[in-house]
């Protein structure tokens, strides 16, 4: 394996009984990048995440994790990896303090007092440390999991959906400490079903029904999306949407909120042409335009192509 690349799927397969959770996924997660496993429940994400570590063997395939096998390696492999599951216990009757102090004997890691002064800084829990971890919110129960998952210095930090139910201002906070994290050179793989934390990634693979639909930076994938997108917010926002789907020019209407994104079979260059004729035309069949503007593809209205390519290929081929 090559030494900038600290993950690797090569053909790997996870069954169970009939269903195919993970389908000949072919990965590779490359050294101080964030990599963000994307997609809906159900997509293989969690599987995959287990399979890295060890904890599930492939029936198919072959895996290495920081260079090592991760079912014949996995004691020295958890040495090398922090892992921050859906479900991290920590224990309610024990103080923040107590709790890093627990994972790090778990780890085996000595003189362990500085790195937890350190961890705290980091997460700003210092004032903290005497709490009960029942007593603290989610967003703080999260902050004190991810310390006690790097209080042995992990090389690999792999993290399955880690803000999952917790608040907007504890999500972004929890985003920005990954970030400084990456910044000091930490590999982070992260699974998230909200693409508006995958934005945040180095690169990102879109799954769906165990298969990988594609590996790119966000950029990159917005960029060869090749969608001529235009963001209408009108009212009533039902019949916008049934105006919008019966244009020809039209391919698909998507919902945001109050926002429509809609999908037009023009070139970028005629974009704004058109997002002013659909403006037009919706106050002419008597609704009120509050916007329309050529807008720039998100991660979400890729997904949604690729979800749909794919459905019309498999279509196709079962025909």
């Amino acid at each position: 394996m090559s030494a900038d690349v600290l993950v690797r799927l090569t053909g790997v397969t996870r069954r169970y009984e009939s269903v195919v959770a993970v389908d000949k996924l072919d990965l590779d997660v490359r050294r101080g990048e964030m990599f963000g496993l994307i997609g809906p429940d159900g997509a293989g994400k969690t599987t995959t995440l287990r399979l890295i570590l060890g904890l599930l063997p492939p029936d198919a395939g072959s895996i290495e994790s920081c260079g090592l096998d991760p079912r014949r390696d996995r004691r020295a492999l958890s040495g090398r990896v922090g892992y921050l599951s859906q479900r991290f216990s920590l224990y309610g009757d024990l103080s923040v303090d107590e709790n890093i102090a627990f994972f790090a004997e778990i780890h085996g890691v000595s003189g362990w007092q500085p790195r937890r002064d350190q961890l705290l800084d980091m997460v700003r829990m210092t004032p903290f440390r005497t709490r009960l971890a029942d007593r603290l919110s989610g967003g703080m129960k999260q902050k004190l999991a991810l310390a006690c998952t790097l209080v042995h210095t992990p090389e690999l930090l792999v993290l399955d959906e880690p803000t999952t139910g917790v608040d907007p201002v504890s999500r972004r906070d929890f985003w920005r400490l990954l970030a400084r994290l990456q910044q000091g050179g930490l590999t982070i793989l992260v699974t998230t079903p909200y693409l508006d934390e995958a934005e945040r990634c180095t690169r990102v693979a879109l799954l769906e029904s165990g298969r990988r639909l594609v590996t790119d930076t966000p950029d990159a994938l917005r960029a060869g999306a090749g969608l001529a997108l235009v963001e209408i917010i009108a009212r009533p926002r039902r019949e916008a949407l049934t105006w919008l789907r019966s244009r020809p020019e039209v391919s698909e209407v998507e919902v945001f909120g109050e926002r429509l994104h809609v999908a037009l079979r023009v070139s970028p260059a005629e974009l704004a042409s058109h997002a002013d004729r659909l403006a037009s035309g919706l106050r002419a069949a008597g609704l009120q335009v509050d916007a329309a503007q050529p807008a720039t593809p998100s991660l979400e209205d890729v997904f949604i192509q690729r979800l749909r390519a794919a459905g019309a290929a498999e279509a196709g081929g079962a025909a």
